[in-house]
């Protein structure tokens, strides 16, 4: 399998200082490995997506010292690289699990499933777990429900645990028919969920091996279904645990915080930048005086190395960025 690597933000608020590390090792497992490295823009939210804001990710993360192959702004054989522009590529993934009896269409509503649901079991990051209430519809059901309703797509879950080897968390299974249930791969106004629309770019474009945050941990079983499903090989995950405040809430402005936009607004050094998310990720000593290049990291970097709890940044670290 290849190592290609990626990242992928979306255009709805600034980078922050988790991001940008999120960035940099994704970056330094592609680079170590001698792979190409693929930007993609997450630009589905329509309604979140921030005129102007792409353009200031990029700037920004070229600022910190980081570059790709492939891009909304270099291109590359395997693109578009914006969500917004590959939507047939995911009609046609969703028309391919119709087809084989794998999606099949909801009509309830958000309220409805928590009516029903009565919280059996933990809510999900989608919500309570769905029920089935749609699963078993009869054909002619379907056509008077979609007379006045149009449904999403959701994808039939058998039951048991879907495991996988994590690159930082080791072991890892979820049993999503029992914390999930069948979930939605295509909302109602036909814009596709995350799940599928990451599953079929990651795929389309070769990614080997995705480097993300470890909030995103829960949502691997749910796509690891969706490569079954679409017959596609997956790649390997590694999830690196979060930045967090020292009262180990996620790092927010309340901790003194700044996005990499303010800090470079401000004159911090984006070298200095680097040192600290190192420094955070046990690529390098916790010195506050302490810069580097991601190229200098390129050496360094072992996905062994990172550690296996959250990143503690406090508001004094922050501060010792600016001049």
């Amino acid at each position: 399998m290849s190592s290609r690597g990626r990242f992928a933000p979306s255009p709805t608020g600034p980078l922050h200082l988790g991001n940008a590390r999120t960035a940099l090792l994704s970056w330094l497992a592609a680079r170590t490995a001698g792979a190409a490295y693929v930007m993609r823009v997450e630009d589905l939210d329509g309604p979140r997506v921030r005129p102007g804001l792409e353009a200031q990710i990029l700037e920004e993360l070229r600022w910190l010292g980081l570059d790709w192959d492939e891009g909304p702004d270099v291109g590359g054989p395997l693109g578009p690289y914006r969500q917004s522009e590959r939507l047939p590529r995911y009609g046609a993934a969703l028309d391919r699990l119709r087809a084989a009896g794998l999606a099949y269409p909801c009509f309830c509503s958000r309220a409805e499933i928590a009516a029903a649901s009565q919280a059996p079991h933990g809510a999900s990051d989608e919500g309570p777990r769905y029920p089935g209430t749609c699963r078993t519809l009869s054909p002619a059901e379907v056509a008077r429900r979609s007379a006045t309703r149009r449904p999403a797509w959701r994808l039939r879950v058998a039951a048991g645990p879907v495991g996988f080897e994590d690159g930082v968390h080791g072991p890892v299974a979820h049993d999503v028919a029992a914390e999930v249930g069948d979930f939605v791969i295509a909302r109602a106004d036909g814009v596709p969920a995350y799940q599928l629309a990451v599953v079929v770019d990651d795929a389309a474009m070769q990614v080997g091996e995705v480097v993300r945050g470890d909030d995103l941990l829960p949502s691997t079983a749910r796509q690891l279904l969706l490569y079954r499903a679409l017959g596609v090989v997956p790649p390997r995950f590694a999830h690196v645990p979060l930045v967090v405040g020292p009262d180990g809430a996620r790092l927010a402005k309340r901790h003194g915080a700044l996005s990499l936009g303010e800090l470079r607004a401000r004159g911090a050094d984006p070298r200095a930048v680097v040192a600290l998310l190192a420094g955070l990720s046990g690529l390098a000593a916790a010195d506050p005086h302490a810069a580097c290049t991601p190229r200098e990291l390129v050496g360094r970097f072992s996905m062994a190395r990172l550690p296996r709890g959250p990143a503690v940044l406090s508001p004094e670290r922050i501060a010792a960025l600016l001049p």
